[in-house]
């Protein structure tokens, strides 16, 4: 990839059109100060330039483009960086199987799914526990009065971050509720499966009820508040939760739901996450590649980029170390590397990430400083497609082979 290209690509990223105003209302700056500006996108370079093989590019292009040839996905983003800077930034294919759709861009809109757990909601709650507003080790009845059963009583926002709450998401709530006071009614409701913080299973309930002790804590929505503190000081411009309809072109579709009449396009796949309004902890988010690109940055920074602190490298370093090795490979809403993993075999046990249901993924490790954000809609036109796994895993290991020096790790890293 030569550097005219990349000199390309950073001339369209200055000249992308600003953004579309989110439906809520814009935070006043502080009286006493102006609102700071936004930290810019991170710098484009060669492969070489990182101390990465010059043959990624080409060999993700191959990896890519036989997985859409395979029907995986339509299309996909992707974004890869080592030390602070982007080698790789670019889509393939289109946002649907309709003749005519739009290719993909690094600027495409994917719905993110079980990422907003990560990027939204835990990058919320890592703030607010910094603050001194959030303690991980209270009841979460401390925050949510009306999570008030008795078996309940010792769950901590720290067993909903690691998923070993006891809960079990066996119920269909989207049928029967809707909005916050109704799903905490319900949640509240149903009996837990194990006692608490005996047995990680994995459930959505987790970060719903994470969210909303976040919103108690702060008084705003998720939405707004990381629409204050994390996306507009980062200039994640085409981050958001409920994008508007002007957005839609850009946007890609996901399943075909005959019940939400057809198609979901442009509003958030999860029914629950639908269900609660478009805002919710552990789906419902949107975003892009280049997007993505700068929050990876910023965490494997150690919580800073282009002058903006979003939070501390001890936190970072704490949320995102395994919790209970041996028995789970959760961190602190993260997940780690595991045999079989999307992290592919040569991430570092030191690595995190996270997947989301509609074919999106996320993974960083501090020791070779890499990160890599594949985003498809694996999901158009049915969510009975088995075929990204190995597209994310073939993704994970060309990027970390690409790096110089570094050797296949046998990696034993528990189960999850």
């Amino acid at each position: 990839m030569n550097r005219a290209f990349f000199a390309a690509l950073a001339l369209v990223a200055a000249c992308a059109p600003s953004p579309v105003p989110t439906r809520d209302k814009p935070a006043a700056a502080p009286p006493s100060a102006a609102a700071p500006l936004p930290a810019p996108r991170p710098a484009l370079a060669a492969p070489a330039d990182v101390g990465m093989s010059e043959r990624l590019i080409p060999k993700l292009d191959s990896i890519i483009e036989a997985a859409i040839a395979d029907r995986a996905s339509p299309g996909a983003a992707i974004t890869v960086g080592r030390s602070g800077r982007v080698v790789a930034l670019k889509g393939y294919g289109r946002t649907d199987w309709a003749q005519g759709a739009p290719a993909v861009t690094d600027s495409t809109l994917y719905d993110l799914a079980s990422l907003t757990k990560v990027v939204a909601t835990t990058t919320a709650a890592m703030i607010l526990e910094e603050e001194g507003r959030l303690d991980l080790d209270r009841a979460v009845a401390h925050y949510l009065p009306g999570f008030n059963t008795p078996d309940k009583a010792a769950i901590t926002p720290r067993m909903l971050l690691v998923h070993n709450s006891g809960m079990r998401s066996y119920h269909v709530l989207y049928r029967e509720a809707k909005g916050r006071e109704e799903y905490l009614k319900a949640i509240n409701a149903r009996p837990l499966a194990h006692p608490p913080g005996t047995h990680t299973e994995y459930i959505d309930w987790n970060l719903i009820l994470l969210q909303l002790v976040i919103e108690r804590v702060t008084g705003e929505t998720l939405d707004v508040f990381l629409r204050k503190r994390v996306f507009e000081p980062l200039g994640m411009r085409d981050t958001r939760f409920n994008p508007p309809e002007s957005l839609r072109p850009r946007i890609a579709p996901t399943e075909v739901q005959a019940f939400r009449g057809g198609q979901v396009w442009g509003v958030v796949h999860d029914e629950n996450a639908w269900s609660l309004g478009g805002v919710a902890g552990h789906a419902g988010l949107f975003s892009s590649a280049r997007d993505l690109a700068v929050f990876a940055t910023m965490m494997l920074n150690g919580g800073e980029h282009g002058g903006v602190r979003i939070l501390r490298p001890e936190t970072i370093s704490r949320w995102t170390r395994r919790q209970n090795p041996g028995s789970s490979s959760r961190a602190l809403g993260w997940d780690t590397p595991y045999p079989g993993s999307s992290a592919g075999r040569l991430f570092s046990p030191t690595s995190f990430g996270h997947t989301g249901f509609t074919g999106t993924s996320i993974w960083m490790d501090p020791v070779n400083r890499v990160f890599v954000v594949l985003l498809t809609n694996r999901i158009n036109p049915t969510r009975d497609n088995p075929r990204l796994g190995p597209l994310r895993s073939a993704v994970a290991d060309a990027v970390q082979g690409s790096v110089a020096g570094a050797a296949p790790r046998n990696r034993d890293a528990g189960r999850r």
